[in-house]
Formats: structure tokens, C-alpha cells, sequence
């Protein structure tokens, strides 16, 4: 694809120059700068890897949150054109209690059911979201033993420990709690979707969004250390955490993010799957 080209029939106006930015997993991502001054962000790829179901969850989050996401300005399968929003700045304390109020909020939106309308992704992968009555269900069949399966069928998960994955979520009932209500969550909470200036949260990209337990969200951006402590406390502030969240139920909910990557990835990561269903005796 000449994506200069491209860029220029859909928005009208001329590109002048594109600059490789950071974050394409599963894609190739540009800054397009315009004649007239403006620039947009250009992701291109594969028709397999999800572009579309990524640009309509940014525009999902647009309409019905008040998260700050860019504007889709084409979506199809091959090729992703969004506004460019302000970025480079740090994760600051108050970029971190700016976080919190955003997450919070969003966390805050409920639904009758976990899952969602639509099937998702989360780094390219599917990600199913049948609707389902009770959270311990969905976590386990939709989340854990989905990825393990999909894991284990190109051989990056050992049979073994997809064997010892099922056995550990079959004691889940006793570990997990429901949670009063399904929250809406962004689903890929690591420091590369989220992009601050002048100590705010410009834009929070690449979700990969359901109806969960918010917990599962707070999970994930430990995994990566995506926030600190200042972000949790003002989390808290707007939604306190049950007792043992940070002491057990946490290593359970970074299970999911860790099968994803042992999808993509293999490597180290299996052996942090292990180290978790060690612990628990599995």
C-alpha cells in the first residue's frame, strides 16, 4: 500500500511527511503531517489483525465515555486513520490521579451482562465476549481457558500447564468475588496506550474493551508497573478495593494478560504463568 497516497485520498489533503511512531504490534503506525498544518496517525496492516474491531471500540468509547480517545477518521480492515492527539509528556503524580478520575468513570459504566454487544481484540487477538450472567464464568471459560486453548494449539503454552490452568479454575468460585455490577473496561492498561502532556491523560489507545470485574483492569497495569501507588489511592478514593485484592486476587486476574503474550510471544512468560499456579498450589 502506498500509504502517503492512501492518507491523502481519504482526508483530502496532501501528506507531506510520515514519521514512524511506537506501539505497532500488530501494525505498522505513522504520523502523516498535512499540507495545511494538521497531522493524523495512520495504522496499516494485514486484513487479519484487527483494525477495524480497534477502530470501532475507540469510537464505542467516544460515544458513550468520557475518555479522551482520538477520532476515527476511516476504519477498515487494512488501514486505521485517527486524529493525533498531544503526547510525550511523563506519567506524572498528577498525570497518575488524572488516570484515576478517567478509570474510575469509566469503571463507573455498567451493563446488565459481561461481555460485550461484539467480539473485541486485544493485541490482534480475538476476544471473545459472549454475554454471560455470572463473572467467575466468563473469566474462566472466555478469558483463562480461551487464551490457555489458543496458547496451547500453536505450542507456546506446554499441555501441562494448560492441564494444571484447568484444575486452578476450577476452584475460582471460592477465590473471586462478583462484583455488584459488570464495569466497562479499557482491557489494555500498559504504559504504551496511554499518552500524557502538561501532567494530563491526552489519550488512552488500543483498548480492548468489555463488561468485566474492574478489577481485572487494575490487575493488568500491574503487570507492567503501569501506575503507582498515587494511582491507586485516588482510585480508591472514587471506588475502594475489597480486602485481598492486592494479596491474592490480583496475581489471579494477571494470569489473563500474561496468556495473552504467552500467545504472542512464548518466551518468560511462561514461566510467570507457572509461577502463579505454583503458588496457589496448581
Amino acid at each position: 500500500m502506498d500509504l502517503s497516497a492512501a492518507v491523502t485520498r481519504i482526508t483530502g489533503i496532501k501528506v507531506i511527511h510520515l514519521s514512524p511512531l511506537s506501539g505497532g504490534c500488530v501494525a505498522d503506525v505513522f504520523k502523516a503531517d498535512l499540507e495545511d498544518g494538521s497531522s493524523v496517525v495512520a495504522k496499516a496492516g494485514d486484513k487479519a489483525n484487527g483494525l477495524r474491531v480497534e477502530g470501532d471500540m475507540l469510537i464505542y468509547l467516544a460515544h458513550q465515555t468520557r475518555l479522551p480517545v482520538p477520532d476515527i477518521i476511516h476504519n477498515d480492515n487494512g488501514l486505521l486513520i485517527m486524529s493525533h492527539l498531544p503526547s510525550g509528556g511523563q506519567l506524572t503524580s498528577h498525570a497518575e490521579e488524572h488516570a484515576a478520575d478517567l478509570i474510575a468513570d469509566l469503571h463507573m459504566i455498567t451493563n446488565p451482562y459481561f461481555g460485550f454487544e461484539t467480539n473485541t481484540v486485544i493485541g490482534g487477538l480475538p476476544q471473545p465476549n459472549p454475554k454471560t450472567e455470572r463473572w467467575v464464568d466468563f473469566y474462566c471459560e472466555h478469558r483463562l481457558l480461551y487464551m490457555g486453548a489458543e496458547a496451547t494449539k500453536i505450542d507456546r503454552l506446554p499441555l501441562n500447564l494448560m492441564v494444571r490452568l484447568e484444575k486452578f479454575t476450577d476452584t475460582l468460585n471460592k477465590k473471586l468475588l462478583e462484583p455488584n455490577a459488570p464495569s466497562l473496561i479499557h482491557g489494555d492498561l500498559w504504559g504504551g496506550n496511554i499518552l500524557c502532556h502538561d501532567d494530563k491523560i491526552t489519550g488512552l489507545i488500543d483498548p480492548a474493551i468489555y463488561f468485566a470485574h474492574a478489577e481485572v483492569e487494575l490487575a493488568f497495569t500491574t503487570l507492567f508497573s503501569t501506575f503507582g501507588k498515587t494511582f491507586f489511592r485516588r482510585y480508591q478514593e472514587h471506588r475502594p478495593l475489597d480486602p485481598g485484592f492486592f494479596e491474592e486476587r490480583c496475581d489471579i486476574y494477571v494470569l489473563y494478560p500474561l496468556l495473552v503474550h504467552v500467545r504472542l510471544f512464548g518466551g518468560s512468560y511462561v514461566s510467570q504463568v507457572e509461577r502463579i499456579l505454583s503458588r496457589f498450589g496448581y
